[in-house]
């Protein structure tokens, strides 16, 4: 049985120029333990997918369709029933942590605050859980650490310490939106195994929200390639790596740099993503596309299951040649 099901899901912003769709009927599924990445270009709708299931999108933000989580309808719920579910149910890690803590209370203050109150917990039991989650997060001097301000900690200790602080109520869904981005390669490792270690001990499943295909590589069963707030490829991570079945999906893996790559020149994919004011008649990466079809610019692509739960939005033959 799916934790997570999500169908049709659009999000609307309704600006004075007009309304913008950012996320197009997106559909995907997530077992206990699974982590599904979601990748794509800035823009593509991948944080509005996560702000969407959070309940934390804009005022001026409209959802429609289908989350069903643990056989629950979340999406537009009251607030008050949606701030019950968030952090004991689901938890986010977001993407800059600097901003997400509070710079004027000490980290153990802040964990403290969240155990008392989503598990009524008393101040001492309160402190000696967020030690343990803190040591779980590999923190060194994690009691010493509960007495220090955000500002002390470097940029790869405070990811440690909103991760810990999303797992404090133990959730059973952990949204990461860019969780390494402001980190250095080696502390990105770091977090990354971290994230996998915590999701075999807590069977924690978990969405990986990034531009960063390696990051997909090293955690992620399943893989959701977004363009333009649509869903271009999904599929298991194995079939998206070895076998990308739609153009963007190779393009954005041709633009990673190899170490066995022949060359200076590193590979690109031409233009900018489309205005989601004045998206064009068709598919919505045709202007950037090298297979691109007189069809693309006439039709867009319905997204269609082609192999074993594979799926796609493209005209192209598949069958012919690998898109790599």
């Amino acid at each position: 049985m799916n934790l997570l099901e999500v169908k049709d899901l659009r999000v609307e912003f309704s600006t004075p120029d007009g309304t913008v769709t950012a996320v197009n009927d997106l559909n995907f599924s997530l077992k206990a333990g699974e982590t599904l990445g979601i990748v794509g270009e800035s823009g593509s709708g991948k944080s509005q997918t996560a702000f969407a299931l959070m309940g934390l999108l804009a005022s001026n933000g409209i959802i429609s369709g289908s989350a069903n989580f643990e056989g629950r309808e979340i999406l537009n719920l009251p607030e008050k029933k949606l701030n019950k579910i968030r952090a004991e149910k689901i938890a986010m890690i977001f993407q800059d942590p600097m901003t997400s803590l509070n710079p004027y209370m000490k980290v153990g203050e802040q964990l403290i605050e969240v155990l008392k109150l989503h598990k009524g917990m008393d101040k001492r039991t309160a402190y000696a859980e967020s030690v343990k989650m803190l040591d779980a997060v590999k923190m060194p001097e994690s009691r010493k650490r509960m007495n220090m301000y955000p500002h002390e900690f470097s940029g790869g200790m405070r990811q440690r310490v909103m991760i810990a602080m999303a797992l404090l109520c133990r959730p059973q869904l952990l949204i990461a939106d860019e969780p390494t981005t402001a980190l250095d390669v080696t502390v990105q490792a770091q977090i990354m195994q971290l994230l996998n270690e915590l999701k075999d001990d807590f069977n924690t499943a978990i969405i990986m929200i990034t531009h960063d295909l390696g990051v997909v590589a090293g955690i992620c069963d399943k893989v959701l390639v977004m363009y333009a707030g649509r869903t271009m490829e999904y599929g298991t991570s194995k079939e998206v790596f070895y076998s990308p079945s739609h153009p963007y999906s190779a393009g954005l893996l041709k633009a990673i740099p190899r170490l066995d790559s022949q060359g200076d020149i590193l590979p690109t994919i031409p233009g900018n993503p489309p205005n989601l004011l004045r998206l064009p008649k068709g598919c919505p990466f045709q202007e950037r596309c090298e297979r691109v079809m007189p069809q693309c610019s006439r039709e867009t692509p319905e997204l269609l299951e082609f192999d074993h739960g594979r799926q796609r939005a493209c005209f192209w033959d598949w069958h012919e040649e690998s898109c790599k």
